[in-house]
């Protein structure tokens, strides 16, 4: 694979940019909501599910690229960080759902903060050459 070949990465665009931003957004609301000793509302759970909507949308991207013989440079990394960039958010929603404390809203802070790193593994996995 060439580095022309890795910067038309399916998952390197808008929809990775939008993710990571949504993502950290989330993640600031819930650490500022945990630091002021409140549970996880509604509204977080909310914005779970607009990011989980945003995740499967740069997961179909991925598959479809897949499908069209596109490959990554490293596949079994890249299918490890497509499974965990999908399952963190229900997760996340379903462990502060079972922790109605500062610490759900904290559980949530804390998986936001990590699927920006998973999505930029994600991308670094793509561009791989000679995978």
């Amino acid at each position: 694979m060439t580095s022309a070949a890795a910067a038309g990465s399916p998952v390197d665009g808008i929809l990775a940019t939008v993710t990571i931003v949504l993502s950290l957004v989330l993640a600031a609301w819930s650490l500022v909501t945990a630091a002021r000793n409140r549970p996880p509302d509604r509204t977080h759970l909310l914005g779970l599910v607009v990011l989980e909507v945003a995740l499967l949308a740069l997961t179909v991207v991925a598959l479809v690229a897949l499908g069209g013989g596109e490959r990554p440079g490293e596949p079994g990394a890249f299918a490890g960080y497509l499974v965990t960039l999908v399952f963190l958010p229900p997760l996340a929603a379903v462990l502060a759902k079972m922790e109605p404390t500062r610490w759900g809203a904290a559980i949530v802070g804390v998986v936001c903060l990590v699927l920006p790193v998973v999505v930029v593994r994600l991308q670094q996995t793509w561009a791989v050459a000679g995978g």
